[in-house]
């Protein structure tokens, strides 16, 4: 009898996808009462512990950087589908929904996770060290991307408010679907060395020495398993968002703190994998996770969105805010500091986390 409840605890990575699933197709759509949120809230708690095993898993099978894109593709990919079907119930918050959860997203990614993992690593080791020429090809796509579909539209004066006309808004969805693209063949073809970790003494490191990888039937499970997690976690964290809606609203905070707190939970794996990583001293695998989610955020999110708005009606604003616009040039700014040297100590961990702390605040209070 202990063997098999042994065993049961040892798999509890295989049934809690499913579990979360399962929850998912009885609470979708529905008011949940007090008991059945805080149910939700400990499936989806250890969905997130689920999706980040699996994801583990296959980054140990197919090595780096293909572990980090995985997970990065696929939290895009369903966050990408839970914006559109929110879009499709129309009204007026979803107008900026696509804009407010992407730039959380960028935010969450290139200040809160990168913040952790370096002042992690740098505690823990020393010194945080990394692969410059990767992380900066990784920044300057993000920078790009984010400027070409939340800046420009500010400023553009084909269509009224903070909106692009049709044409603009094809070539800011081609435009980010060619340079993720580039940046995926970059990544893990021509320059796959470039998104590696290295020693201390700037040595590639191109296998894990802890442990034999996986076989191709577990990585495969693990890939179907991570898949149900996301699933999970994205829908879950959906249905909660009543009750997190309804606090916000009796504390008196805006509307938008909802997406933040929706973005939190969804990079949420993420984050967990990153900061692991950053523990292990492979701060390049973390960097990889978080810009890459970044990249991934936008260079997914605005073609769904553009070819989403073919049936969907109503506006589509995605210019940022003039303070918002400033806090994404101080984040450009920052990583680019952060970057060059390919080594970072607790003061730039620090630094981006004080800015991520700014954007929370600003977010709060506007």
């Amino acid at each position: 009898m202990i063997v098999p409840i042994r065993s049961l605890m040892t798999r509890w990575t295989a049934f809690v996808p499913m579990v979360a699933v399962v929850l998912l197709a009885f609470t979708w759509g529905r008011d949940l009462p007090g008991a059945a949120v805080a149910l939700v809230t400990l499936v989806l708690a250890g969905a997130v512990l689920a999706a980040v095993h699996h994801a583990e898993v296959i980054a140990h099978r197919v090595g780096e950087p293909f572990g980090s894109l995985v997970l990065a593709v696929a939290v895009t990919i369903i966050e990408v589908a839970l914006i559109v079907t929110l879009m499709a119930d129309g009204g007026d918050k979803s107008s900026t929904l696509a804009r407010d959860t992407v730039f959380a997203a960028v935010m969450i990614t290139c200040n809160g996770i990168v913040g952790v993992c370096l002042l992690v690593a740098s505690l823990r080791h020393g010194l945080a060290v990394f692969n410059a020429e990767g992380t900066g090809a990784a920044l300057a796509t993000v920078a790009t991307l984010a400027t070409l579909s939340l800046v420009f539209p500010t400023f553009t004066t084909s269509k009224p408010g903070p909106e692009f006309s049709t044409a603009q808004l094809t070539f800011a969805a081609l435009a980010s679907l060619v340079l993720y693209g580039l940046f995926v063949a970059t990544q893990t073809v021509r320059h796959r060395d470039y998104f590696l970790p290295i020693t201390r003494h700037g040595e590639v490191i191109d296998a894990d020495d802890h442990a034999d990888a996986p076989s191709s039937r577990t990585a495969w499970i693990s890939l179907g398993l991570l898949g149900l997690a996301l699933v999970g976690v994205v829908g879950l964290a959906k249905g909660v968002s009543p009750t997190i809606e309804s606090g916000v609203e009796a504390a008196g905070m805006p509307h938008s703190v909802v997406g933040v707190i929706i973005a939190l939970l969804v990079l949420l794996p993420e984050t967990i994998a990153a900061v692991r990583s950053a523990r292990r001293d492979r701060v390049q695998t973390s960097l990889n996770l978080a810009l890459g989610s970044a990249m991934a955020s936008i260079g997914l999110t605005i073609p769904a969105v553009a070819l989403a708005t073919i049936w969907l009606s109503g506006p589509l604003v995605l210019g940022l805010s003039s303070t918002h616009m400033v806090l994404l040039v101080l984040t450009v700014v920052v990583s680019s500091l952060t970057v060059v040297p390919g080594r970072a100590t607790p003061l730039q961990g620090g630094v981006h986390l004080v800015v991520f702390a700014a954007y929370l605040e600003l977010a709060i209070n506007p």
